[in-house]
């Protein structure tokens, strides 16, 4: 399937209260990386994929949002998709930034008011 969903993000208000519940509820393996401005969680959800192959979760770096889970949709170009989606009536909510040695990402606002981040791997193929 071209472009399938490849990660799924928790963004909340309370990541210490999100571990404990999901953590669990599910019985996953949380994993705690340090990130610029604080933690992010990786989630094992035990596909055998290794860390992280679940999501992540993270504290949310938007003041006075709620938590929400974000879906992450792979692509080839990001720059590309982002033009496209832009001029079929989306919104760019975070431009593209990096995760390094991993890849790129923006957050996108769809035409009826949803919100989904488009992420290019730097690992191709």
């Amino acid at each position: 399937m071209p472009n399938p969903f490849c990660h799924i993000e928790l963004n909340t208000t309370d990541l210490d209260k999100a571990k404990s519940f999901y953590g669990d509820l599910f019985d996953w393996n949380l994993q705690d990386m340090p990130m610029p401005g604080g933690t992010y969680t990786l989630i094992d959800a035990g596909s055998g994929d290794g860390p992280g192959c679940g999501g992540g979760m993270m504290s949310h770096p938007v003041e006075g949002v709620p938590s929400h889970w974000l879906s992450y949709i792979l692509v080839d170009d990001l720059d590309e998709t982002v033009k496209k989606a832009e001029s079929l009536g989306a919104k760019v909510a975070c431009p593209r930034m990096e995760v390094p040695e991993m890849g790129w990402f923006a957050v996108l606002q769809g035409p009826t008011g949803e919100h989904f981040a488009v992420w290019e791997s730097a690992k191709k193929g």
